[in-house]
């Protein structure tokens, strides 16, 4: 018995996928840098005193291009941070930074493409963000800016949205 092959796991070998389009979508990171950076420590500049804890307005916006190699793509995450004395207008720092990564994606169909350079690939880059952040925030002068999780696919979904919009207003006559 132990001779015989069993027909249910000869007809799974055969029917076992054989091409690279349906094989597991893989992601390398070949590299990650800063491509701008600011910080502006607008409390020392202007003679503001901080009392308490400030409010902190983090915007995020995200974009993605094809490289000229093949199956390479950059896809940058910018930040915009501002923190402003609580209850009032004064702005005590703003810091933006535009952190970017390069990565070699394979076994991604097109039409998944789009959602995963701008949702996987942020998600990889965002423990990096979040620690540049809160060293430059400490090394200009406040507590450290740990900045909570960001929701990659609910951004990815309100800018599809948000462009759905626009086109559609752009589409009905005024």
């Amino acid at each position: 018995m132990a001779d015989e092959q069993n027909p249910d796991a000869q007809a799974a070998l055969e029917a076992a996928p054989t091409d690279a389009a349906q094989a597991p979508p893989q992601m390398q990171v070949l590299g990650q840098f800063i491509r701008d950076m600011s910080f502006e420590n607008v409390a020392v500049q202007k003679g503001i005193t901080m009392e308490g804890q400030p409010d902190i307005n983090v915007q995020v916006g995200l974009d993605a291009k094809k490289r000229s190699t093949d199956g390479q793509f950059e896809v940058a995450v910018k930040l915009n941070i501002t923190a402003k004395a609580k209850g009032g207008e004064a702005t005590i720092f703003a810091m933006e930074l535009d952190y970017a990564g390069l990565f070699a994606i394979q076994n991604v169909p097109d039409q998944q493409l789009h959602p995963y350079l701008l949702i996987e690939c942020p998600r990889m880059l965002f423990p990096f963000l979040r620690r540049i952040v809160s060293d430059v925030s400490r090394d200009g002068g406040f507590p450290p800016l740990n900045l909570e999780n960001i929701d990659f696919v609910a951004l990815y979904r309100n800018e599809i949205t948000r462009r759905a919009q626009a086109e559609a207003a752009q589409v009905t006559p005024s």
